[in-house]
């Protein structure tokens, strides 16, 4: 057959047991699955310089293993300089195959490379099952070349599931690898 994620398939054996176990499920569709990862980076200054935009596309191509996008400003902001329809921020959304790929490797090489880390916040969560995750530094990633790296800039990870309450999806997430804090 083709490659299977080293995630997904211990989502299959062990992650869908857990979590019938704890929240008593009675058929494996309740169970909450990571529906998408969408890796977001604001780029503010590109109002000033077009280039920006283009450096932050390619690093988080680069980082995600699929093309981004560059979204566009909703509305005019005189104070900002900011005309609707600029572009002013990247974004990539990650589903299926390439999703467990990044969550692995955010999860097993990034994560670990943050100064002091002792677990990301548990105060994420929006109420409807979804993980917000914010990152102060790209160059915690190893796809990244310092050297090369022109501003050092932060991005939002946001994990969309489908469950139901934050709990069910805390558990998800904490059973798929992400290392939230000890309260």
């Amino acid at each position: 057959m083709g490659y299977t994620p080293r995630l997904k398939e211990e989502y299959k054996s062990r992650v869908i047991s857990a979590l019938t176990e704890e929240f008593g499920y009675k058929n494996v569709m309740q169970v909450p699955k990571l529906q998408k990862i969408v890796v977001s980076k604001g780029v503010g200054a590109a109002v000033a310089d077009k280039k920006l935009i283009e450096y932050a596309l390619e690093e988080l191509t680069t980082i995600t293993g699929q093309k981004a996008v560059s979204t566009l400003s909703k509305k005019d902001v005189a104070t900002f300089k900011l005309r609707k329809g600029m572009p002013i921020g990247v974004k990539v959304t990650l589903r299926g195959e390439k999703m467990y790929e990044f969550l692995d490797r955010l999860v097993t090489a990034s994560l670990p490379r943050v100064r002091d880390f002792n677990g990301i916040k548990a105060t994420g969560f929006d109420g409807r099952g979804n993980y917000n995750l914010g990152i102060t530094e790209q160059i915690i990633f190893p796809e990244i070349d310092i050297d090369k790296v022109n501003k050092i800039g932060g991005m939002d990870i946001t994990f969309v599931t489908t469950a139901n309450t934050d709990k069910e999806a805390k558990s998800l997430l904490h059973e798929l690898g992400l290392p939230f804090k000890k309260n």
